[in-house]
């Protein structure tokens, strides 16, 4: 539905987006997250061909934007941050001079316009002057004539930006009604939003993708260690002692005192199950374990962690080149990573492929056998 290939974008000297690669599937809710002044809004002004980008190219729905711009466009329906309305409009007047300009046939629109105002909840409000509408329903509106016209794409920039709870809720819940219909692509750099809408992510940070994958993948992928939280009863040096004693633990690590009890953390491999082990030990110890937790990763760990290993690489490089390294040498590690991680690619490909034939040449050996025992 979307195919994005190294895009860029350069402003002076200020790298906006820097060589993003990504595709989003039909009929899908995608989340753009990332800090601000990552390059969301840029990048999603670039797929809607709002700016033109320095490098790379964006197809919608199979046409290239730049080549078959218009219709490219005519496939997405853009809600930016602040929406297009017009104030002293009313929301059904507004809504017809939209239809308009989408080319929605004159003898469809106002069935058209219906629809959208069902689909958003905003019917009552159709003959309300838009300035004395709230936030909620403003997005709403915005919404509403986002998808008029049924376009395969619906682009949103934080679309709960200054609304209140319960006014997001209406919101997220209006977003989700759209999944199946339409391919949608929202921006925030709240992660409760994200993981309550979507149904996968893509991350960036300095201009640069750091992760696209479902919420499922990225908790599983990137939990490197398993963390307990162990509540026990005695002396603090005695309880730590048989911790540290313990092999199959990584890490030992004093939180608090709780006057008759301390509390620990301990960390392992995800693989393994140690807590039959800890409570084996502290027992042999006469040491009574209070409470034991352990303690899962959730998106805000993976997405501060992915921030923080980016800022750390995009700050190494900027020293790199301040200090006159040269450009190739700075990037040279990089490349190798990505055809490294190319020829694995490859490589399990043709493993595959070979596994595949080998089967269908036993599955035929088999049939000869069979025939010439017939």
């Amino acid at each position: 539905m979307i195919k994005v290939e190294g895009l860029s974008k350069i402003y002076g000297e200020h790298i906006a987006v820097d060589d993003i690669s990504f595709e989003v599937k039909e009929g899908h809710i995608y989340g753009f997250l990332g800090p601000n002044g990552a390059g969301k809004s840029t990048t999603m002004n670039i797929i809607t061909g709002y700016i033109s980008p320095s490098a790379g190219t964006v197809e919608v729905n199979g046409y290239v934007m730049g080549k078959d711009t218009l219709k490219a466009k005519k496939s997405i329906g853009y809600l930016p941050e602040i929406p297009p309305l017009y104030p002293d409009m009313n929301v059904k007047e507004y809504l017809t001079f939209v239809a308009k300009i989408k080319g929605v046939e004159k003898d469809k629109r106002a069935e058209e316009i219906e629809r959208v105002m069902k689909a958003t909840d905003i019917l009552d409000m159709s003959g309300r002057l838009i300035k004395h509408l709230s936030k909620g329903y403003k997005q709403r509106v915005g919404i509403a004539q986002a998808i008029l016209g049924s376009p395969k794409v619906i682009i949103l920039d934080e679309p709960t930006v200054g609304l209140d709870p319960e006014q997001i809720i209406e919101v997220r819940n209006l977003i989700k009604s759209l999944k199946g219909d339409h391919t949608v692509i929202l921006s925030s750099h709240i992660l409760s939003e994200i993981s309550a809408t979507c149904d996968e992510v893509l991350m960036i940070a300095n201009g640069r993708m750091i992760a696209c994958d479902t919420t499922e993948n990225l908790l599983k992928n990137h939990k490197n260690v398993k963390t307990i939280k162990i509540n026990v009863k005695g002396d603090k040096e005695k309880i730590e002692e048989v911790l540290k004693s313990i092999d199959s633990l990584e890490d030992v690590k004093f939180i608090e005192d709780k006057g008759e009890s301390c509390l620990f953390e301990v960390t392992c491999d995800p693989a393994k199950d140690v807590r039959e082990e800890v409570s084996f030990a502290l027992s042999d110890a006469r040491l009574l374990i209070l409470e034991m937790s352990e303690e899962t990763s959730t998106l805000e760990d993976i997405y501060l962690t992915l921030v923080k290993e980016a800022d750390e690489a995009y700050e190494a490089e900027l020293k790199a080149i301040r200090e006159g390294a040269d450009l190739d040498e700075v990037f040279a590690d990089k490349d190798e990573e990505k055809a490294e991680e190319s020829d694995s690619d490859e490589e399990d490909e043709e493993t595959a492929v070979k596994e595949a034939e080998e089967t269908i040449e036993e599955k035929a050996e088999e049939s000869d056998s069979d025939s010439k025992e017939e």
